[in-house]
């Protein structure tokens, strides 16, 4: 057991050091170069007038229930950082769709392309039925969960369950931070290091408890930082970030028809534009424990777990709390 520990100990210390900021690999805007946990596949299809390519992970379990879950990853995020998360799912019998959305992850980083919801959902549908999937558990986390609901609104007869952890825009932005547009999302977005990445997300994310193993989720979104593509990269961030400000969907909330299982760290305050506003007001942003109780009242069919200690990422922070609340409501 003791040489069990000193070597899970060396393993981490490797893992921490591969992904500190002056050893990191080369990486592409594509994120060319690093390995997810399963096998990429790409669904390759036209979207306003032009030719796209959707990265996605797809695997059925050995024991399969015949039974999917379909994955939407946050907006600083891809479907590598829900590796843990597929193994577990595989494990109890579900075949796992994680599917990196245009513009994120190894999917197409167009020049331009008007992103909405409604938009990626129907992109999501199309790989879907490309694979023969007709019914799917939906969990979506952070802006995922923003397309989760709208992509359970879009086609409630094709989801069993809708699962959001800590999704953002629980609350309208709008109506208390000015709005900056595309152009000021965008220079934000050149402007940003590897530093300055790191503190928002301890700050934002982990309470600022940094861990090693957050590292490598930090190298994903900072690790081609200045290349020559970083600036259709950057303008393609402007765009969600603009789509994520102007399109809540939580006026919607009461329209859903599938049953809903939220999953609220209670500890997480991530909230767009409270820099952008004086300290009392950002002080009234980003409040989960107010909001998710908020949103389960307004969901019909609604069923919400409040993990106490855990901030924005559940599924990274603690691993064991997040898979029995999301098993003991899926099975």
């Amino acid at each position: 057991m003791k040489r069990l520990l000193i070597l899970t100990a060396l393993l981490l210390l490797g893992f921490s050091s591969l992904y500190a900021q002056d050893k990191q690999p080369e990486l592409g805007i594509n994120l060319e170069g690093y390995e997810y946990p399963y096998p990429v596949e790409y669904f390759t299809f036209d979207s306003q007038q032009q030719p796209l390519k959707m990265a996605f992970m797809y695997e059925e379990a050995k024991n399969s229930n015949a039974r999917t879950v379909l994955l939407f990853h946050g907006k600083n995020f891809n479907e590598a950082y829900f590796g843990q998360t597929i193994e577990a799912l595989l494990a109890e019998g579900f075949n796992v769709l994680a599917p990196d959305q245009i513009g994120f992850g190894k999917s197409t980083k167009p020049d331009y392309y008007h992103y909405t919801f409604q938009q990626l959902a129907q992109n999501t549908k199309a790989l879907a039925d490309s694979l023969n999937i007709s019914q799917t558990i939906v969990l979506g986390h952070s802006m995922g969960g923003m397309l989760a609901t709208r992509f359970s609104l879009m086609y409630p007869q094709t989801v069993e369950t809708l699962v959001l952890e800590n999704p953002i825009g629980l609350e309208d932005w709008k109506k208390k931070v000015p709005y900056q547009g595309v152009d000021h999302w965008y220079q934000q977005e050149l402007e940003k290091t590897y530093e300055g990445v790191k503190q928002y997300m301890a700050e934002s994310y982990y309470d600022n408890n940094w861990k090693s193993e957050y590292e490598e989720w930090l190298y994903l979104r900072t690790g081609f930082i200045g290349t020559t593509d970083y600036e259709r990269y950057a303008w393609n961030q402007a765009l969600t970030t603009d789509m994520v400000f102007t399109q809540p969907v939580l006026y919607e909330f009461s329209e859903l028809e599938v049953p809903t299982v939220l999953i609220i760290g209670q500890r997480d305050r991530t909230a767009i534009g409270t820099g952008l506003v004086s300290d009392s007001v950002a002080a009234t942003m980003g409040q989960y424990p107010e909001l998710g109780k908020r949103t389960a009242k307004r969901i019909p069919n609604a069923t919400l777990i409040e993990l106490d200690d855990i901030g924005h990422l559940p599924h990274m922070e603690d691993f064991n709390r997040f898979i029995e609340a999301l098993l003991s409501n899926i099975q």
